[in-house]
């Protein structure tokens, strides 16, 4: 599904950020970006998202290099992204006017693109029906993500990137929208990339989790969203403590 060839990414004036990383996602897992403040968590993600372009090496998605973004890669940003002037049934159903308006021009919308679901389905299925005439400041936060997931799943994505999208959230909030979106993942046969710094999260959700640090590291979380895995929560606490004491 990705692959990432001897990538290199730095900003302009700085040490990259990236340098000759390798990293392959197959399709239908669950990664999890697990890093401290400034490893580029969130450059690699708008790397995956085509928003921004690698210095050096390639990036493959589906067996095509990405020049662009894809249009069926989903988005989730942590503020949500959601137009204030506009009601959540209105908001959910923003993706596929997007699309409407190019047509199947291959660039901005697939060719031969029929949605597998409309959004009144996700409306439904996210618990969002009873809100769907309200605007994003007459509900609540985990209603407001769930309105961005309505949106990129009626596009009928196959790989779907999160960045810190639960973060803002209460507790209960955060973890009823892990669990959705595992289950979203598991039945729509997404492969998910989400960027996190919270170690709970990212045992919550990847299966396996990419540590960035000044040695990437790949950790197997094979039972993942159970979190009485203790030991690896220490491993991965442990491993970001010490890259933090070096610098």
């Amino acid at each position: 599904m990705i692959n990432l060839h001897s990538l290199t990414f730095g900003y302009p004036h700085t040490a990259p950020i990236l340098q000759d990383f390798n990293w392959k996602v197959e399709r239908g897992e669950t990664w999890a970006i697990l890093g401290s403040s400034g490893c580029g968590k969130t450059t690699l993600l708008y790397l995956l998202a085509g928003l921004r372009f690698p210095t050096k090496g390639v990036i493959e998605i589906d067996g095509e290099r990405l020049t662009r973004p894809r249009p069926r890669s989903g988005l989730i940003l942590q503020d949500y992204g959601l137009l204030p002037w506009a009601t959540v049934r209105e908001n959910a159903g923003l993706g596929l006017q997007v699309r409407d308006f190019y047509g199947e021009d291959g660039k901005h919308t697939p060719k031969n693109f029929q949605p597998e679901k409309d959004p009144e389905y996700w409306l439904t299925t996210l618990g969002l029906s009873e809100v769907a005439d309200k605007y994003p400041a007459q509900i609540s936060g985990g209603q407001r993500q769930r309105t961005a997931i309505a949106r990129t799943l009626a596009l009928s994505p196959d790989l779907l990137l999160m960045d810190e999208p639960f973060s803002s959230l209460d507790a209960i909030t955060r973890e009823d929208l892990q669990n959705l979106t595992l289950s979203l993942c598991k039945e729509q046969n997404l492969t998910l990339v989400i960027v996190t710094h919270a170690i709970e999260e990212a045992i919550a959700l990847g299966s396996k989790i990419l540590l960035l640090d000044s040695s990437p590291r790949v950790f197997e979380n094979p039972h993942v969203g159970e979190m009485e895995q203790r030991e690896l929560y220490e491993l991965l606490r442990e491993k970001m403590r010490s890259e933090k004491s070096e610098k």
